[in-house]
């Protein structure tokens, strides 16, 4: 290469592959379409490769942008966390922090939490990533993460804050309709609600309560927020977390005594993050607050 290639050039090329086309990533990133097209063209020539190549519906990666992806993509996370860092820098608590949390943690359970942050430390940005998909912490795609599993990384900070029961729910209609189950048996003549891709922690389910293969559901989802609006609106029996459903006078929990699994709750963030302010107050006011949930405050 005779030309070092320009940081922008990368972030283009990165939204390029994940949009499909110029317009789209010029959308995602605050740009006209022109100047992503010439970032484009100059990472080109700059690394003596072509990328793209125009096809019907976008543009379409080459096997070079492929292989290219993992470090364009690392990069891309390592310069969002410099910029987040640099947003910390100066007296009292401030700047931003990336968050990553499933949907209906993100959605249903962190938003009074982080309003309560808020108005402690005004200066405080969030930026909330949702995601069942575990974002990676060493890389800084994300500060801190609510996981539903313990990490396995020795470079993360992480603490767990409880276990999340689970239970069969139904709104009080369905069972008006339907009847409640009396035993696990019964649930085989209701509507069941589920996902649709398994997972390593689905199988582990369906291992325990056969009666939740894959096969047996009448609306399968990938989408908690999906399954969780299914509940609400009647179609069927489906998974919820227990403090979720308990703040919905209209969700009836049934078989309390046959199915109640937990489901264990972690908060982690890169050790290197162990000395940010901004880190330090969302951790604690995290685990503070997931606490205070899972205990039905």
């Amino acid at each position: 290469m005779d030309t070092e290639p320009n940081w922008e050039w990368y972030r283009s090329f990165v939204s390029v592959l994940e949009t499909g086309s110029l317009s789209a990533a010029g959308r995602a990133m605050g740009m006209t379409q022109p100047t992503v097209g010439r970032h484009i063209d100059s990472l080109e020539t700059a690394l003596g490769l072509k990328l793209f190549t125009r096809s019907f519906d976008g543009f379409a990666p080459t096997d070079a942008a492929l292989e290219l992806k993992p470090c364009a993509t690392a990069l891309a996370a390592t310069a969002a966390a410099l910029r987040r860092l640099a947003s910390g820098q100066g007296d009292g608590v401030r700047g931003t922090v990336r968050l990553t949390a499933s949907e209906v943690i993100g959605v249903e359970v962190l938003p009074p939490i982080l309003t309560a942050l808020r108005r402690r430390h005004p200066e405080l940005v969030i930026e909330l990533v949702l995601s069942n998909k575990a974002d990676d912490l060493l890389r800084r795609e994300a500060d801190i993460a609510v996981r539903m599993f313990a990490p396995v990384q020795d470079a993360l900070v992480a603490r767990r804050v409880g276990g999340i029961e689970l239970g069969f729910h139904a709104h009080a209609d369905y069972l008006a309709e339907h009847g409640k189950p009396a035993s696990l048996a019964e649930l085989e003549r209701h509507t069941l609600i589920g996902f649709d891709t398994e997972t390593a922690f689905i199988r582990q389910m369906q291992a325990r309560f056969p009666v939740l293969t894959r096969d047996r559901l009448a609306l399968r989802a990938d989408s908690d927020l999906a399954n969780l609006a299914a509940i609400r609106a009647g179609y069927g029996l489906g998974i919820c977390q227990v403090p979720l459903a308990a703040r919905d006078p209209a969700l009836v929990r049934v078989l309390p005594r046959a199915f109640a699994p937990s489901m264990d709750t972690w908060i982690a963030m890169h050790e290197d993050l162990r000395g940010s302010a901004r880190c330090a107050v969302t951790f604690a006011a995290l685990a503070a607050g997931l606490k205070d949930y899972i205990a039905g405050a």
